[in-house]
């Protein structure tokens, strides 16, 4: 795959403050921020989110192959990701009890809790076909992405 691939974090973090910025619609935002996610950064075989309606997670804005649309509280990495409003970080996605496999590519994962005013909004959600390819640095800044989504986006109830 073809990409233009971020130089850093910092870079990547000013892409998404400028694109949100001036917009407040949430949905709008997460289409444009999977997008940035998706062709900025390498490895990656899908980047989008789950937002949590009905008591489930439902598939949002997101780049990559068809995805499962429903996920329920507590299933597979996003899931538990949103169950336990943490960030989760999977190194080997076959090793993770219950994933929910959408596409067979994927080998690791990292998702991310979105959580305004300890209210559950749903999950980043970025799948890598190479095992182990999230780190430390990467979860520290898909949250402060996911912070600036927050931040900039108008989120109703």
């Amino acid at each position: 795959m073809n990409k233009n691939i971020v130089k850093s974090y910092t870079y990547l973090l000013n892409l998404a403050k400028n694109l949100t910025e001036n917009e407040d619609d949430f949905i709008a935002n997460c289409a444009n921020i999977s997008s940035l996610i998706f062709n900025n950064i390498e490895d990656l075989n899908w980047a989008g989110f789950y937002l949590w309606k009905n008591e489930k997670l439902i598939l949002g804005p997101f780049q990559g192959q068809t995805a499962t649309t429903k996920i329920e509280l507590g299933k597979g990495v996003c899931g538990s990701s949103a169950r336990d409003k943490i960030t989760y970080v999977v190194p080997d996605v076959h090793k993770f009890p219950g994933h929910i496999a959408c596409d067979l590519a994927s080998n690791s994962e990292i998702v991310i809790p979105i959580i305004k005013e300890n209210k559950l909004i749903g999950v980043l959600d970025i799948d890598s076909p190479k095992l182990n390819r999230f780190s430390e640095e990467d979860k520290i800044n898909l949250e402060k992405l996911v912070t600036i989504l927050i931040t900039n986006s108008i989120i109703s109830a």
